[in-house]
Parts: structure tokens; sequence; C-alpha cells
């Protein structure tokens, strides 16, 4: 996937949100505890969860049957019948 995720000064969205103190304060100390600053870890937290979730959306998993049932689909497909050599013309 070709998303830009890297700083560029010329790119810059701001996002807002309200969250309670406690949840601030748990994000708070989980930066801290990394040594970045709220903001750097929020969005380096969010941009790696944003990218997972597309990840697995976007991938395709199939069980050892369904895999070896699609690969022999390809290496050896059906003869073309009448219907899919019409298909084919159009």
């Amino acid at each position: 996937m070709d998303i830009n995720i890297g700083p560029n000064p010329k790119l810059i969205a701001r996002l807002e949100g309200r969250i309670s103190s406690e949840t601030k304060a748990l994000f708070q100390k989980a930066a801290d505890l990394e040594r970045r600053t709220l903001t750097d870890f929020v969005i380096a937290s969010v941009q790696s969860e944003a990218l997972r979730v597309i990840e697995r959306h976007q991938t395709l998993k199939l069980s050892i049957k369904d895999a070896e049932a699609f690969v022999d689909a390809l290496t050896n497909p059906p003869k073309l019948n009448d219907a899919l050599k019409a298909a084919t013309l159009l």
C-alpha cells in the first residue's frame, strides 16, 4: 500500500478530538514511557493501527482446502464450453 506517512511540512492537516482526563493520562503515561511527545505517540499509534486494519481488510485468507482448490483451478482450468466461448467473443 502506497501511503505517504512520513513528515512533510507542505502537507499539514489538523485532527482534534475530546477524550476523558483518564484517557489522556493513560496516553501521556505511555508516551512518557516511550520518551515521546503525546502528539507523536498518538499519531504513531493510530497510524500503526490504521495500516494494520487496512491490510487485514485487503488480505484474502483461505483455509488450506480452499487454497488448494484455488491453485488447482488456476493450474487446471476447466475446458471452455460453448457459452464461455461465446462470452469471450463479446
